[in-house]
Parts: C-alpha cells; structure tokens; sequence
C-alpha cells in the first residue's frame, strides 16, 4: 500500500478498504465463536483441536484492525496496471451471463446427467463463451478432464460424485 496523499491535501475515504476490515473482523470474531463451542475432547494431547481456529480468528481480527488504521492514515492500494487489461473499457455483461447460465445448467444437470457430462459441457460453454471456437478439441479436454476428476474425487478421495445417467459405467 502507498500513501497517495500529500500534506494538506484532502484525503479520499476508501470505504471498500473499511468494508473489508469490517468484514475481516466479523469472520475473525465469528471464527473465534464457532472455536469456543468446539467439544474439548482430546484433554490428553498438548495441542487441542480448538487451538488452530483460535490463531485463525485471533489473525483476522488483528488484520482487520490493521487494515483500519491504515485505511484512516491515508493508505490505498495501487491501482491494478495489467499489460493485457484495458481498464478504460467497462464490464463485458453478455460474458458473464453466459458464463453463469452455463454455471446454472451445470447445477441443474449434474445429478440426472453426471459429473462426467456435466463437466465436459461446463468446459465447453465456458471455453465458447470466452471466445474458443474448436468445439470438438475443447468438449475432448472437457471430457477427459471430468472423467480424470471424477475418478479422483470418487476412488482417490473416496468422495461420492454424481455419476448420473453414467452410473454403473464409469
């Protein structure tokens, strides 16, 4: 962060910046909570499984407070200065409505269609969406890529995946 203030100069308020340390406090506070309601079962052991939330929710609101004082001594982010982002131009909204309708029908197909489809097509409309026309390379990719994470998830980490109108096959 950088001082972008000069003395005697009006300084701007960054409320973005006081709206993240508010919430940097919340989620410590929240944490800390959650932490205080944990079972302390393992009264054997040096370490308890309470004591990693406590350090967690202790630092976020140590950061949200430092965020604060920061924020009031005139401190503000530098601007984002990307080579290949032109930020003169606005927010492209037909992108990002296709890109959540194929998010929404991913959810909606998932469980009669299956990870294994679902995701190749979730690949695909994403890749079309911002701008890949090589439907038939990318719905490939797409499916490998699925089947590669649906295995994982399903055998490697035992965590069940809908398998829809695949289960029995895969």
């Amino acid at each position: 962060m950088t001082a972008t203030t000069e003395p005697g100069a009006t300084a701007l308020v960054d409320k973005a910046q006081y709206g993240l340390a508010a919430f940097l406090g919340l989620a410590g506070g929240y944490v800390l909570y959650d932490a205080s309601t944990l079972d302390r079962a393992f009264n054997d052991q040096p370490v308890q499984p309470y004591a990693l939330p406590y350090v967690v929710g202790a630092a976020l609101l140590v950061l949200g407070v430092l965020l604060a004082v920061a924020t009031a001594r005139g401190d503000r982010p530098e601007a984002e200065e990307g080579e290949d982002v032109d930020l003169s131009q606005g927010t492209d909204l037909r992108t990002i409505g296709l890109l959540a309708a194929v998010l929404v029908a991913n959810l909606l197909l998932i469980d009669w269609l299956g990870w294994a489809i679902t995701g190749a097509l979730l690949f695909t409309g994403a890749t079309y969406t911002l701008g890949s026309r090589t439907w038939v390379r990318n719905l490939a990719i797409g499916a490998a890529l699925s089947v590669g994470t649906w295995y994982g998830f399903y055998v490697g980490l035992g965590l069940p995946i809908p398998a829809g109108i695949l289960d029995g096959v895969l």
